[in-house]
């Protein structure tokens, strides 16, 4: 007798992968992109000091440096795009401790 002519086990019926709903992933980039315009507002060495990932350092120092309107929304959605592939999670924990100190040196800039 082959392993062809076995009866074949009845397999349990597998549950379809529940995705997030369209609306969800849009919320879910969003949130990720205005994380991304936070960080744009941070100076070179602020930045610097967050340990980010190198591609998304990159990223916001060469937005920073545009002057196109244009140019600098799309920026922001590469930035966006590239925090997708990243967890966002140690970053928003490291912003969240230099709150303060960063809030402080605000203060102190004439406006």
């Amino acid at each position: 007798m082959s392993e062809s002519d076995l009866p074949d086990e009845p397999e349990e019926p597998q549950e379809p992968e529940e995705r997030p709903s369209r609306s969800a992933r849009k919320r879910s980039a969003e949130a990720l992109q205005r994380l991304g315009e936070r960080l744009l507002r941070l100076r070179t060495t602020q930045l610097e000091r967050l340990e980010l990932p190198p591609r998304l350092l990159e990223a916001l120092l060469e937005t920073q440096r545009l002057r196109s309107r244009p140019a600098i929304a799309r920026g922001r959605q590469y930035i966006g795009r590239i925090m997708r592939e990243i967890d966002p999670a140690p970053i928003e924990r490291a912003l969240s401790e230099h709150a303060p100190d960063l809030r402080a040196r605000d203060a102190k800039i004439p406006r």
